[in-house]
């Protein structure tokens, strides 16, 4: 279970991460860009992946996550650690599976 609680702190904590400052500082870079399009956007997300900041807040939600996990009242626990970590996984691979399928269908023209 220690692994589970590990890895579900770990994914929503990068999911929360890369999107909360991450996609801002990736949109706000398209105005500041001569070149326009999703090459932008995917340099932008790139720029925001490989940032300290993007890390520091990561590594940051973790320790606040697995800390949760680790709390004696079930309620508590239930409320800082299932509830936020479950969400923000299902969010984050929804989204990257959403992107995959328009990806792939998209792709055939």
């Amino acid at each position: 279970m220690t692994y589970l609680k590990v890895a579900l702190s770990g994914v929503a904590a990068m999911f929360v991460a890369f999107t909360g400052p991450g996609l801002f500082h990736a949109f706000s870079a398209i105005g500041q860009q001569k070149a326009t399009g999703l090459g932008v956007v995917w340099g932008g997300l790139l720029e925001s992946l490989l940032s300290p900041q993007f890390w520091m807040l990561a590594i940051l939600l973790f320790g606040l996550f697995f800390a949760a996990s680790r709390l004696s009242s079930k309620t508590l626990r239930v409320i800082l650690f299932w509830t936020p970590t479950v969400v923000f996984s299902m969010l984050g691979f929804g989204f990257v599976a959403f992107f995959a399928y328009l990806w792939i269908h998209l792709r055939r023209g």
